[in-house]
């Protein structure tokens, strides 16, 4: 691949599993990132040692941009050591999916798919050196997704990526195989020699052991605490933060978004409670044979809108839509861009229908999710304007630093912001159910954030996360209770609403900066020139745009 920046590469080093695929830095592929103990502290000093040696960055913005991330690298595996209370970042070091896209010649793909997997058992015993802190609440919300990745270990029948169907959903609507798999691939030889398998599953074992006992005996209270919660998140996002009044936005946004929700369901039935009114109408979904296509039908509409209102900069590339791969199924719908580093490839929005073994009632809860009235505003959120027409941006920055470091706040942000965008430009205006998914999905997201201040913070359990989705969402029962769970091992799930908060206060200052001269157009392109800037960084949008 083409030279990489020093101080980039040692901030990749310490995020292997991102740069890979959300990067497409694949000289990482088939090398998982070490992280016991001393691998840990080698990338730290790495960081140290290359910001030292390195000069400043051409663009004063950029160099801005890449110290708030060597600062993060500090804060999460030196400061607070995340990386010992919490499997999550392990597990992106053990997902075989990202082999599964379409950026190299199957063969090659394959070949460091074995490679990865041979790596399994040390990358998992370096790994458990290393996770001696995680609280019980946490083992028990992950344990189900752990005992899942065995699901992505190739048999060794075909050697080749589950569940994808290859049909086209943006540029001409045709196959791209004849079989149905990506880019017309066909079926190889097995690619993975058994005794790298059955020593990757006894690895594996060790882990669900581990994270069993820690479900036991472990902790009992996730909480990170004030302290380490805003040093994450100011750091991050290169902005000081004050949880108090964060928390006090998003009870003002919960508000906002429950009247929008009340004017929008008055439209269906102004005599019940409007969460009621919801309740009612996810129930009318797709069958699980019909999800796909559904998917494709709203992937296409959103496209379509998208470049018909010309919102983003960018209007080209292939989106494709197909079953997800059994290792991604524990998330019912996602995005697997076409990374900046890689050459031209289509993206995948895959989606997960569900099981045919499972009990009618829970898969009625999971189709829900495909209703008429969120898959909508789901698929503009993953295809476009959200993230898809993101990455089609975020292709055509240049520099290292934009083109390989990005804000998770912003980036869930951006896709949030597009969903009430769509809404303002008038898509789907005639059927008040796009509406009210956005504000369904907004009042998720924004519970998301009062929850994850809760659970660190507040002394919340998941208990009280859990009445608090049942009372502020649509979400009921064990849903209500998985979003509760997530705080406990994602406590920056807040970023949804923070990043589209922010991205909607520098709209007004961008309107009152420019005047007449305002356009979304304008607003957009500025914007996602930046790629993925820290939230703190984003009023440079206003003064080049």
């Amino acid at each position: 691949m083409a030279e990489f920046n020093a101080r980039v590469r040692a901030v990749c080093d310490l995020n292997v599993a991102e740069s890979r695929e959300y990067c497409g830095r694949h000289e990482y592929d088939g090398v998982p990132q070490d992280l016991s103990p001393s691998g840990v502290a080698a990338g730290l000093l790495g960081v140290s040692a290359a910001r030292s040696a390195g000069g400043p960055m051409p663009d004063p913005h950029d160099e801005a941009h890449l110290r708030a991330f060597e600062d993060l690298q500090q804060v999460i595996f030196g400061d607070l050591e995340l990386h010992r209370r919490n499997p999550m970042f392990l597990l992106g070091e053990l997902d075989l999916a990202c082999y599964d896209k379409d950026y190299a010649p199957a063969e090659a793909r394959y070949a460091a798919r074995a490679r990865h997997l041979a790596a399994w058992p040390a990358t998992i015993d370096a790994a458990l050196e290393s996770l001696d802190q995680v609280s019980a609440p946490v083992a028990e919300a992950l344990l189900p997704v752990i005992r899942g990745l065995a699901a992505g270990i190739p048999s060794g029948a075909d050697g080749t990526p589950s569940g994808a169907d290859g049909t086209l959903s943006g540029a001409d609507g045709t196959l791209s195989g004849a079989d149905g798999t990506p880019s017309g691939e066909e079926s190889l030889a097995a690619s993975v020699d058994p005794v790298a398998r059955e020593a990757a599953l006894a690895a594996h074992a060790r882990l669900v052991a581990r994270v069993e006992e820690a479900a036991r005996s472990g902790p009992p209270d996730p909480a990170l605490g004030a302290a380490a919660l805003t040093r994450w998140l100011s750091t991050a996002e290169a902005i000081p933060v004050d949880l108090g009044d964060l928390a006090r936005r998003a009870d003002a946004e919960r508000d906002r978004l429950l009247g929008r929700l009340a004017e929008s369901t008055a439209k269906i039935d102004g005599e019940r409670p409007p969460l009621d009114v919801a309740r009612e109408l996810v129930r009318d979904h797709p069958d699980r044979a019909g999800v796909i296509e559904t998917a494709k039908y709203w992937t296409r509409r959103a496209l379509d809108f998208t470049r018909e209102r010309d919102l983003v900069p960018f209007h080209d590339g292939v989106c494709l839509v197909g079953e997800a791969p059994e290792s991604r199924r524990w998330a019912m719908a996602m995005i697997s861009t076409n990374a900046p580093a890689e050459p031209d490839a289509p993206s995948w929005y895959w989606i997960t229908p569900p099981d045919e073994s499972w009990p009618e009632a829970e898969a009625e809860e999971w189709l829900e999710v495909f209703s008429a009235t969120t898959l909508p505003a789901i698929t503009v959120h993953e295809v476009a304007p959200g993230h898809f027409s993101h990455h089609q941006a975020v292709r055509r920055t240049e520099g290292d630093v934009r083109r390989t470091l990005f804000s998770p706040a912003f980036v869930e942000g951006w896709a949030h912001y597009a969903e009430e965008l769509c809404v303002e430009e008038g898509f789907l205006a005639d059927d008040p159910r796009f509406a009210i998914g956005v504000w369904l999905e907004a009042l998720v997201r924004v519970t998301r954030l009062a929850s994850a201040i809760g659970v660190h913070t507040l002394g919340w359990s998941v208990a009280d996360a859990t009445r608090r989705f049942e009372t502020d969402t649509h979400l009921l029962g064990t849903a209500a209770l998985s979003e509760a769970r997530r705080a406990t091992f994602d406590a920056t799930y807040g970023r949804y609403t923070w990043g589209k908060l922010e991205i909607l206060r520098l709209r007004e200052i961008a309107r009152d900066t420019w005047g007449t001269g305002y356009t979304a157009k304008r607003f957009h392109t500025a914007l996602l020139a930046l790629g993925s800037a820290p939230l703190g960084l984003l009023r440079a949008a206003i003064e080049r745009g």
